[in-house]
This record gives C-alpha cells, structure tokens and sequence, in this order.
C-alpha cells in the first residue's frame, strides 16, 4: 500500500524518465555516428487521420535529452489531422533528438490511438439515447502497465469520462464481495459504514438484484451480462433514479443499440486494451552550413 498517489505530471515524469532509461541504457551508440555539435530540424507528419493525444509526453522526451530543443505544434491536443499533414516541428542538437524520437514518437501514437479509438465510441452514439441525461463513454483500469495515468488522459482528449483511476478512489461492489457480504443489501450498508468519502458503484446481474439495489438506496449501478431487453427492463425500472452502467462485450457494432436502451454510462476495456498505434513518423534534416565540427 502506499500514502498517497501519483499525479499526472508526476505520472508523466516517471513514463518519460522509464522510456529513455529502458531505449538509450548507458549510451547510445548509433547517435555517436553524428558530430557532436551538429544541429538538425525535425519534423512530424502524420500518415493517416487521427485525433492528436500526449503533446507533452513527446515534448517531454525531447528536452530529457535536449533541455534547449525549440517545438512548434501546427496541431492543438485533441484536433484531428488528416494522412501527410504535418504536426510538429523542432530544432535542436542531431545526437540528443536521435536518442529521443523513438520513445517521444512511442507515445505520441500510443496516446492518439487511445484518443482516436474513443471519439470514434463518443460519435458513434451522438443523439442515440432517450435519456434525459444522455449517454458517456467510460474507460476502465484495462490499462497497459505503468501507463494508466497516460492513457486515462487521453480517453479524456478523446471525449470520453474517466471510470475509477485505481481501487483507491471509488468502490465497486463486485459478485464475490456481495456473496461474502451476505447479499447487496448487506454490501451496501458495510460500504457505507466504512466512510471512505468515494464514489460507490454495486454490480448487479439481474432484475432483482437491481431492484434490491435501488431499495437499498445504490446511486451508482452496474448491469453486468444483461441483455439488450433486459438493459431496456432496468431503465424502466430505475425510472432515472441511480446511474446505470454497462459493460462488457461492448464494440462499435454495438454501441447504439446499447445507449439506445436508456443506460447513462458504458464502460470499454478496448480503449486502452487493444491499442493499434496511430501511424506518424519523424523525418529530420541536417541544417544548411552546419557541419557540426
């Protein structure tokens, strides 16, 4: 267990330092190929259309090994470029930026594929939900190791909502925590006892139990495994009293007939489990005169 947790620019800090420290090791040695003092320009160009995520994350990397590295955007965070636009541009000395644009360009595609793949769920429900409240697309912790914080940003950029960042800042009431509670009324009230001052979810796995869920006072409820009719059921039911969610199984072939239904959130592990990374590339270019000796 530990005291406290991790910020996001603290989070970053630690990805970037980890990132070089796993690529570059005690040297790298194909960067000592090029003068000492040689100077180059840089550039990124995108090779297909996304949605633009972790500007900082690359800007980061780059001035780990070149502190006085200039960076210019033509993309803000969170527009979408299309295939041969050009989104960056840099200068700074050719050895440092070498070591630099593989784990710089790592996050740049890692992160807009995050971002990319969850406006796609954002649009695809747009204006599809009878409920008055509308219907979000949430993340969950099905994050690649060390990079939660990462891509939970991104899902952000993307448009979507950020479920639980870890177990240590909201409670969810699973099946096996009710079945050793003796029931989700019981569950409910030894949650409450506990005065965690957190967001409190209960998972349910049929009418009844959201029924004994919604007596028991439940704000927060997830609709595990139920049916297309039976996520229908449970919107009537609840009558928009608690927050129901759904997740599971959830694509793009199926997400509107989801939000369809009347659920106020559903929740996808592919966003940051299934990444395909945003394709970009970096091209630099030694400057004119400079012979770096």
């Amino acid at each position: 267990m530990h005291e406290s947790h991790e910020t996001l620019e603290q989070a970053r800090a630690r990805n970037v330092r980890d990132a070089l420290i796993e690529d570059l090791g005690p040297v790298d040695w194909t960067a000592r190929l090029v003068p000492q003092a040689r100077r180059v320009t840089g550039t990124v160009i995108a090779k297909e259309s996304a949605v633009l995520a972790g500007r900082s994350w690359f800007d980061d990397c780059l001035r780990y090994c070149d502190p006085e590295v200039e960076i210019e955007w033509l993309t803000a965070e969170g527009d979408r470029t299309v295939a041969g636009a050009e989104i960056c541009r840099f200068r700074g000395n050719a050895r440092a930026l070498l070591s630099a644009e593989r784990s710089a360009l790592n996050f740049l595609q890692m992160l807009s594929s995050v971002a990319t793949t969850t406006k796609r769920y954002v649009d695809e429900i747009q204006g599809v939900s009878p409920n008055p409240r509308g219907c979000r697309i949430l993340d969950t912790r099905k994050t690649l190791p060390g990079l939660r914080h990462a891509q939970k940003y991104a899902v952000r950029v993307g448009g979507g909502m950020n479920h639980r960042m870890g177990l240590w800042d909201a409670m969810l009431i699973k099946e096996n925590h009710i079945a050793a509670a003796g029931g989700v009324g019981k569950a409910l009230e030894a949650a409450r006892s506990l005065s965690a001052n957190v967001p409190l979810q209960i998972e349910v796995e049929d009418l009844n139990e959201l029924r004994e869920a919604l007596d028991a006072g439940a704000e927060h409820i997830l609709l595990d495994d139920f049916t297309l009719d039976a996520m229908t059921l449970a919107c009537e039911i609840n009558a928009n009293h608690a927050e129901l969610e759904v997740s599971g199984g959830v694509n793009l072939a199926t997400i509107r007939t989801i939000a369809a239904t009347g659920v106020d959130r559903i929740s996808i592990g592919r966003l940051t489990k299934d990444v395909q990374a945003v394709d970009l590339s970096i091209r630099l270019h030694v400057e004119d005169g400079n012979d770096g000796r």
